[in-house]
């Protein structure tokens, strides 16, 4: 529960239909074992005490009387645990009958949720037996105890904060205007769904769509549990189908017709995070509601829930194709308008045999294509100087030449060794100053030829750089638009891959492959032996590790001790608790310090969830203290 980790369950039992005492010792088998797991919120399916395929013997007084004695057992069966349980059941109040889900917790039935939305459609007849329940809230008497009864109850807890769960059943959420609307605008954050949806061709799928979108909608977890085996199949077939989902996505689900019990951990805080900077999320205080308060042990939650080590590069080979195709046509199109808009017909790039600057004149490239401009327009620069290699000077000109660019090389040593003269820095003495000449003479260069021909200077840097602050000021760190911009080197990487998986030429592919192979560098300092002696992730660290930083901190907002609670876990085996808390604090000290970079960054495209433009996605002050965060990862 700290960190706001809530485990959940959504539990199919096997039942006999009809038999609520048969049912009720399933459904205690099954919660004993969601105990052991500790899950805190558990939700059975609908109707489960009675069978949902009861028909017409839900009319029947005996069956109605054992459910709720049966109910009244369950509930006593839940003293000593503080976890939720959601169980459906008909029940009868003043005369009518209603499909309710009975919420229990320590012994206590906390509240009673009428179904609202009743089926009497193509092979639903609940309207036979069961009268819609009703948004306002009143109360029914089981045994001596008042038990709240109505829609709009909400079940609230400060143990976490923002932890606030609200129910439907079944039918509510495939209708136009579901009753989770509501909740979630009364402050819910995590939904219920008790169900006994039936299976039929493709049904599943549209299931599924329906909660993930409910999820995503409402920027909710959602706990869908199905009716499975046991129920009549005179007619129907029930699946089991189960599915937990968070603000979109699929945390996990049941393989129908196998009584699957499910567990997920549900992040609560990072919903309120996604509702808070989702301002057109905006609370319905007009709607009435019932807040039922229950007390719960905050402990720490053993994770299931894993989270993957490159955020941004999607796991599955045909996703992650599809991936890189839509980002290269984000990145060229932006290119484009630019190039439509300014009217010009040539582009001047710095190409020195790295990842970025290829994947910079590939993208320029594509966008060249698209407006039948003449690739030779296109002026791939290579600027060799103290720290170039013979591979990556190599690489650059066969990848200018595989490309039909125009290749002109500039040897910048002169120029640099006599800048240095001027301002009296020796060329023994290898600090920042000796570097980042290098790269400003290098911008000086680009900038005048562009103004010469009458072209812009496309930028090669990456997002995982500026969130780093790992270019040089008016050097890498300018020019005239960044295609780069939105891109995080991690996904760098397979941008190019997927350029020369899909490229049909030999010898681009090959070129493509080596640039792959080559360790990044900003090649600053002179090579060793002809090798390239400064390895950028040797200076500020493992990209990978970055990237999933940025990721968590930025898209989730995750505390620093939270982010760091799940590389551990994500990048067990690869690096060691105190390499990834390493790093971790260089990054939030590089992340704050280096605004100053970002702040005046140029044009470029967010091809994702995360940006860090200042003119849109974040407008963060360049003198903001990072104490804060660096004093919670000091204290761990």
């Amino acid at each position: 529960m700290k960190q706001g980790f809530v485990k959940v369950a959504a539990i199919t039992p096997k039942i006999r239909v009809a038999e609520p005492q048969y049912n009720a010792a399933q459904i205690k088998i099954r919660l004993a074992e969601a105990y052991e797991k500790n899950a805190k919120v558990i939700v059975f399916p609908e109707l489960c005490l009675t069978g949902y395929t009861c028909n017409d013997l839900l009319l029947q007084e005996i069956l109605l009387m054992e459910a709720k004695n049966q109910l009244m057992e369950l509930a006593a069966f839940t003293q000593g645990h503080d976890s939720l349980v959601f169980v459906g059941l008909p029940f009868e109040k003043e005369g009518k009958l209603y499909n309710v889900a009975a919420v229990l917790q320590d012994g206590m039935i906390l509240g009673m949720v009428p179904k609202m939305h009743i089926p009497n459609h193509a092979e639903f007849y609940e309207g036979r037996y069961f009268t819609p329940g009703e948004e306002a809230v009143s109360s029914v008497f089981i045994g001596e105890e008042e038990i709240p009864f109505g829609c709009n109850l909400l079940f609230e807890t400060d143990a976490v904060k923002g932890f606030v769960v609200a129910c439907e059943l079944c039918e509510d959420l495939w209708v136009a205007n579901p009753p989770c609307t509501g909740h979630a605008l009364a402050g819910a954050t995590l939904l219920v769904n008790l169900s006994a949806s039936n299976e039929t061709i493709g049904k599943d799928e549209y299931r599924e769509m329906l909660v993930k979108s409910a999820s995503a909608r409402l920027v909710a977890g959602y706990i869908y549990a199905g009716a499975g085996e046991g129920e009549s199949t005179q007619d129907l077939v029930f699946g089991g189908h189960n599915i937990i989902a968070e603000n979109g996505t699929v945390l996990t689900q049941a393989k129908r017709f196998t009584c699957e019990s499910i567990y997920a951990d549900v992040d609560i805080h990072r919903l309120c995070m996604e509702r808070r900077k989702m301002t057109t999320f905006v609370p319905d205080n007009k709607r009435e509601y019932l807040v039922v308060p229950f007390s719960m042990a905050c402990e720490e939650t053993e994770l299931d829930r894993t989270f993957p080590c490159m955020p941004f590069v999607p796991s599955r080979q045909t996703e992650r194709e599809k991936r890189c195709d839509e980002i290269l046509s984000i990145q060229s199109y932006g290119l484009k308008k630019r190039y439509e808009h300014t009217g010009c017909t040539k582009a001047v790039i710095g190409v020195s045999g790295g990842l970025d600057s290829t994947l910079a004149l590939l993208v320029t490239v594509r966008a060249f294509d698209m407006l039948s401009i003449p690739r030779e327009n296109i002026l791939a620069i290579t600027m060799p100087c103290f720290g170039t290699t013979d591979r990556t000077y190599e690489n650059a000109c066969r990848l200018a030449k595989a490309l039909r660019t125009t290749l002109k090389e500039i040897n910048i040593k002169d120029a640099v060794t006599v800048h240095f003269k001027d301002i009296g820095q020796s060329l023994d003495d290898h600090d920042v100053t000796y570097e980042n000449g290098q790269a400003r003479e290098r911008t000086q260069i680009l900038m005048d030829i562009a103004n010469k021909e009458g072209a812009l200077v496309i930028g090669t840097g990456d997002m995982s750089e500026l969130a780093l602050g790992f270019a040089t000021y008016n050097g890498d760190h300018m020019s005239m638009y960044g295609v780069n911009a939105g891109v995080p080197k991690t996904l760098v990487r397979h941008l190019v891959r997927y350029y020369a998986d899909t490229c049909g030429d030999r010898d681009l592919e090959e070129v493509l492959l080596d640039v792959l192979d080559t360790p990044v560098s900003p090649e600053l300092l002179p090579p060793v032996d002809g090798v390239i002696s400064q390895k950028t992730e040797e200076l500020v660290g493992p990209y990978e590790l970055h990237d999933f930083f940025l990721y968590y901190m930025l898209r989730c907002g995750f505390e620093p001790a939270k982010v760091y609670r799940i590389a551990k876990l994500s990048f067990q085996g690869l690096y060691t608790d105190d390499v990834i808390l390493k790093w971790l604090k260089t990054f939030y000290r590089r992340f704050f310090s280096q605004q100053f970079k970002r702040s005046c960054v140029p044009d470029g495209p967010k091809v994702g969830s995360v940006a860090l433009s200042p003119r849109g996605d974040l407008r963060m002050p360049s003198d903001a203290s990072a104490a804060l965060w660096l004093k919670q990862l000091e204290e761990l």
